[in-house]
């Protein structure tokens, strides 16, 4: 789920209702290129309220010590969304600071700007000042984010003067999504017109299903989950076998498959919830050590009660090759020597 999030967290950060991006475009860290008067285009568009423009690259940062490192440089204008990290004058003011960077703090050993503010440093051989530390934008693809003006992403990238990479469109109070979403296509034909939601999973699908980092956390999220069937099974089937006389004491005393049934049952779901439980309470502190390695990982609030279904489905299913045994079982077993 820390995955997921992090994959689109840029879009999600983002307050539009629609995104403009060219064609061919998987997920917000590898765009194509669209043409910047598709911005005033799209104000032509019944229900246009405000278009707004991001950019972003992989580039080289020189660090304060020399050394060199890749970030991805992300470059927006104000229309963005208050909640998306601009190096503005004051929260206040949507002016922006001139030539300057925002770095997530989970980036600061490794691009050495821990130190006092401002700090002075290159990006992609211009000149840059950090001028602040951000949280909750840790990038999983080994290069930190660094959040710049649009004017100054699109100079340090030097990009074309009628290039940009995404338009983000606000609709006004009462327009329809889904009719302006199709207006917007036929009067730009040559890019695709995404809801916030849609490019959201559009970019998580990309990253779980079509790359290897994906392909590995959902192999190992399935892989957890069959071992863990495979051990509840074992240790419902040993604690059954370990006391099958007793099983066939039940029966010859009258108990019928039923109650036998549910007896294993509730074994199983008794040894689930009581894992399930430490579980829980072992996970808050191994994801709080684990951050410092993994520092887009994230306890999700609400994920443990969400598992808890899947967990007793898992006891379930486990304790159905104990319960072939228990019925399988003579009660006159009890009354041999």
């Amino acid at each position: 789920m820390s995955f997921l999030h992090a994959a689109s967290k840029i879009i999600d950060t983002t307050d539009s209702d629609l995104w403009i991006a060219g064609r061919g475009t998987p997920c917000f860290e590898f765009p194509a290129s669209l043409e910047k008067r598709f911005a005033e285009l799209a104000y032509s568009v019944p229900g246009v309220e405000q278009t707004s423009r991001i950019c972003t690259r992989i580039v080289s940062f020189r660090k304060p010590d020399g050394d060199e490192q890749l970030v991805t440089l992300v470059g927006a204008e104000s229309g963005a969304g208050p909640r998306f990290p601009l190096p503005l004058v004051s929260p206040a003011q949507s002016a922006m600071q001139p030539d300057s960077l925002l770095i997530d703090e989970s980036a600061g050993k490794l691009l050495n700007t821990t130190g006092p503010l401002p700090l002075q440093v290159e990006l992609n051989d211009r000149r840059a000042r950090v001028v602040g530390r951000i949280s909750g934008f840790s990038s999983f693809l080994g290069t930190p984010y660094a959040f710049a003006s649009y004017s100054d992403a699109a100079h340090f990238l030097a990009l074309r003067t009628p290039e940009t990479m995404f338009i983000l469109v606000k609709l006004r109070a009462g327009a329809e999504v889904e009719n302006v979403k199709r207006n917007l296509q036929q009067r730009l034909p040559n890019t695709n017109v995404l809801t916030r939601a849609e490019f959201s999973r559009k970019a998580q699908t990309y990253w779980t299903s079509q790359t290897g980092a994906g392909t590995a956390i959902l192999g190992a999220a399935l892989l957890g989950l069959f071992i863990g069937i495979a051990v509840v099974s074992q240790a419902v089937y040993a604690t059954t076998m370990e006391h099958i006389e007793e099983f066939a004491t039940l029966k010859a005393l009258g108990a019928n498959s039923w109650f036998v049934v549910k007896v294993i049952i509730f074994q199983a779901l008794a040894s689930g919830v009581s894992g399930f439980l430490l579980g829980v309470a072992l996970s808050g502190p191994v994801i709080h050590r684990a951050q410092s390695l993994i520092p887009w990982l994230a306890e999700q609030r609400g994920l443990s009660m969400a598992i808890l279904p899947l967990t007793i489905a898992i006891c379930i299913v486990a304790s159905l090759l104990s319960v072939r045994a228990a019925l399988r079982v003579e009660p006159a077993r009890v009354f041999r020597a």
